[in-house]
């Protein structure tokens, strides 16, 4: 099995579960649509009710799952992403980025997680950007949607101090820079917990809040310069 036929089969089991499980669909635009499908999917894996059926094979765990991803997917990578406490997201969310001439290791795939993270971040961005200039939001959100901005920017921002860590070896600046975004993370939908509003950003910063667990495990735990 292919692997881009494999996430798409998956996406569009995501999909089935989404209908029964009465999932509210994400806030997304034309510009984050594939992370709110990548969200999805991840989502039906970790919530729906277990044991479930997927191309035939029934599934009663994330380790099942490892077990029939498809042969393009590197046991390298599968080995370092299951060390992460999200792994399925880990290899998705990793693959895209890995450098096809650098071996897969926790440096390597470390860099391919930052530079997803990185992407992730420039959707949420685009999306918090949107709301804030949308005419129909309310004013009283606009402030938070700013707050909003601000995390995310930090985000991006840390994200290069990591790779420039990464780059020199600097294991102390990497664990730094990987730990401030588990904090950076939660600042926007704190700013509306604390309005006692629901974020409209909360399911691209659940994916994000993933993306930057694995980073933080790889980074601390499995690379040693």
């Amino acid at each position: 099995m292919e692997v881009n036929h494999f996430i798409f089969a998956l996406i569009s089991l995501s999909c089935l579960f989404s209908v029964s499980a009465n999932v509210p669909p994400p806030v997304s635009n034309a510009s984050s649509s594939a992370s709110s499908e990548l969200y999805d999917m991840i989502e039906v894996m970790s919530e729906s009710p277990s044991p479930f059926a997927f191309d035939g094979t029934t599934l009663e765990s994330i380790d099942d799952l490892l077990s029939i991803l498809p042969s393009g997917v590197d046991p390298a990578l599968q080995q370092i992403c299951g060390n992460t406490d999200h792994p399925v997201e880990c290899i998705i969310a990793t693959m895209p980025f890995l450098d096809g001439n650098a071996p897969i290791e926790p440096p390597s795939v470390l860099k391919a997680g930052i530079k997803a993270m990185d992407n992730q971040t420039k959707d949420a961005l685009a999306e918090v950007t949107r709301l804030s200039m949308d005419p129909t939001t309310p004013k009283t959100i606009v402030p938070i949607l700013q707050t909003c901005i601000d995390v995310y920017n930090n985000i991006l921002n840390s994200d290069q101090k990591s790779l420039e860590a990464i780059s020199n070896h600097n294991l102390v600046q990497l664990s730094t820079e990987l730990g401030a975004n588990v904090e950076n993370v939660l600042g926007c939908d704190n700013a509306f917990k604390q309005a006692k509003l629901e974020s409209p950003m909360k399911d691209m910063d659940a994916m994000l809040a993933n993306i930057i667990s694995n980073t933080l495990t790889i980074g601390v735990d499995m690379v040693h310069f």
